[in-house]
């Protein structure tokens, strides 16, 4: 298939789209400008472009990603803090805007997918219903520890 060429301003208008969608993370981003044949400086350009402008915030991306993973997909802070290191966000940025979830919030969660899981689980021994649950909570990005503490 034939790549379309556009110029600079329609690449820079995409840019601009892409991250208006979204919030975006750098290493989004720079996949993005590998679909158009972009010199380095003209790559750097767009960067400082949608940074100034305020299209790109790392910060902020990184906010709306913790509060979207948990609140909605209810995953927990490991599988969050993991897929954001694929993502490039580095790890100090991360760990400054876990303050987005709610420690409560985490908690009550924890209790909740436990219960609901647990509740599914028949015909099972009690220790296979316990181990079976804190391992689908785990699998959910749910620190062991943190489970442990909250059904001591």
């Amino acid at each position: 298939m034939e790549k379309k060429s556009f110029t600079f301003d329609e690449i820079k208008q995409k840019l601009v789209n892409y991250c208006v969608y979204q919030d975006r993370c750098h290493y989004e981003v720079e996949q993005k400008m590998k679909e158009f044949l972009l010199i380095d400086e003209a790559k750097e350009e767009i960067m400082l472009y949608l940074l100034q402008e305020n299209y790109l915030n790392e910060e902020r991306f990184t906010r709306s990603y913790i509060r979207g993973k948990f609140y909605i997909k209810h995953w927990g802070k490991a599988k969050i803090r993991i897929h954001l290191k694929q993502k490039h966000v580095p790890e100090k940025l991360i760990n400054t805007c876990f303050d987005e979830i709610d420690e409560r919030d985490y908690e009550k969660a924890i209790r909740k997918i436990y219960e609901d899981y647990y509740s599914k689980q028949q015909n099972l021994q009690e220790y296979q219903r316990k181990s079976k649950t804190i391992k689908y909570l785990m699998g959910r990005g749910f620190e062991y520890e943190k489970i442990n503490n909250i059904f001591d």
